[in-house]
């Protein structure tokens, strides 16, 4: 069986469609599912390869929390100094967030001025902060960290199963993620079922479901069959008549999911192809990140032409494993990140769906609050940004430690132990998407080990 699954999977512009007959089209059947799925709304993960450092990103702002701030980091904080352009992590360089309400008393906090679009979007009530979110198995702090009394989630501070985890709560091997989850809840809103998943960064657990998995296209157009694409005209032509007449008769289940999904494929590819066509006015930034998320832009504008009312979409950006220069590196990924996100969301208040269109971000984990010289090392929990219409902005929600070393939040070198688990995370998406409680219960598991619920931030 995995075999064959690889097998698909590097073979065809579609790398898990369910559907037909066949073994693919049977590996599970989802219950009938009550999720409401009135009118348009979709999804976005953006998700950040290495583990963007929250500390670094929603810094102290206060005079007091500023200080300790700069001390715990005082290696790294003097390579900023040192850059020739002068410290954009100078007190007078961040731009202060004015939140709506301030359930952290005296301590204040700002963004680097590399995030200017994110900040516009937070001061707007456009966009929320979610404080100190990673991956947990139940409520666990310093003294059950470090006696073991809590259950951990396997293999923390790796890269691969943290990312995993993260997308689908198991390392690296799992088969459905959460997104995928939601996806079936409401596998029956789409006239073409091939467009509920799509992802702008290669195959991706997190949009694999029990019935639903990632349908790939690129920052250039949709995705092409390669031996379609390779062949002389006359032959493609020959190919594309053969995929399309051929009937479910093949004895070898990996000669007949080909067939099924080559067929598919070349009829979404062409339907996609001929619904992207008008293009957005809105001015996306030339970066990998910014032309992906113009994709999915594109991809949203012709919701109604592919008959989609649901939809989750994943995006990648990677390079945020600063062990060094720290200093150089991370406020241009910041700047790409501010300014493609800020981006997606004035498109989507071109096409009128920015109050049906929820975009978030995620990281394998955060860093250290120490330096080490002038990068930092893996951690555990990390700030993240929602954005949308829908987002109830202008706050931040959860928690965000002191920064300091040894509270009761600590696991060692300021690597947050998270207070919000990502199924606190993902509920809120999940009963806006439109799942009801058995349906959320169902995505995610976990959620019930969580007396304190679902956050609410939007």
């Amino acid at each position: 069986m995995h075999n064959r699954r690889q097998f698909l999977r590097n073979t065809m512009a579609l790398p898990l469609l369910a559907g037909g007959n066949t073994l693919l089209g049977n590996l599970a059947s989802f219950q009938a599912h009550a999720a409401d799925t009135e009118g348009y709304r979709a999804l976005v993960c953006v998700f950040l390869f290495g583990g963007m450092d929250c500390h670094d990103t929603v810094l102290p702002f206060d005079t007091a929390s500023y200080n300790q701030f700069v001390t715990a980091r005082k290696t790294l904080m003097s390579t900023y100094d040192a850059l020739p352009q002068g410290s954009s992590r100078a007190q007078n360089q961040l731009l202060a967030l004015e939140t709506a309400s301030n359930p952290f008393g005296d301590r204040q906090f700002a963004l680097p001025p590399q995030m200017n679009g994110l900040h516009s979007l937070f001061q707007q009530g456009k966009a929320a902060i979610v404080g100190n979110v990673g991956p947990l198995l139940e409520p666990t702090n310093r003294t059950t960290f470090n006696n073991r009394s809590a259950e951990l989630p396997k293999r923390l501070f790796s890269h691969n199963d943290q990312q995993s985890t993260w997308l689908s709560f198991a390392p690296e091997g799992a088969q459905v993620g959460w997104g995928g989850r939601f996806g079936d809840a409401v596998s029956g809103a789409n006239t073409e079922a091939v467009f509920s998943q799509i992802s702008l960064f290669g195959n991706t657990v997190f949009l694999t479901g029990n019935s639903v998995g990632p349908y790939q296209i690129g920052t250039d157009g949709v995705p092409t069959i390669r031996v379609v694409k390779a062949a002389p005209a006359g032959v493609s032509g020959m190919l594309r008549d053969h995929f399309a007449s051929v009937g479910s008769t093949r004895q070898s289940l990996f000669e007949q999911d080909f067939i099924d999904i080559s067929r598919v494929s070349l009829d979404a590819n062409d339907k996609l192809a001929l619904a992207t066509e008008n293009p957005l006015d809105t001015p996306f930034p030339a970066s990998s990140l910014g032309s992906q998320l113009r994709a999915v832009a594109e991809t949203i504008g012709s919701r109604q032409a592919i008959g989609a009312k649901r939809q989750v979409y994943f995006v990648g950006l990677g390079g945020f494993d600063t062990h060094s220069n720290q200093a150089q590196a991370l406020p241009g990924l910041q700047q790409t990140l501010s300014d493609a996100m800020s981006a997606f969301y004035n498109a989507t208040e071109e096409l009128g769906v920015a109050d049906q269109v929820t975009t978030f971000t995620a990281a394998d984990f955060g860093r250290t609050l120490t330096a080490n010289g002038d990068g930092t090392d893996h951690g555990w929990g990390g700030h993240h940004f929602v954005v949308g219409g829908a987002v109830r902005g202008g706050n931040i929600y959860g928690d965000i430690p002191i920064a300091q070393l040894g509270h009761n939040q600590d696991a060692g070198n300021g690597r947050l132990i998270p207070t919000a688990s990502v199924e606190q995370f993902a509920a809120p998406l999940g009963q806006w998407f439109g799942l009801n409680n058995q349906e959320l219960a169902t995505a995610l598991p976990g959620l019930t080990n969580f007396p304190n619920g679902a956050l609410g931030y939007i």
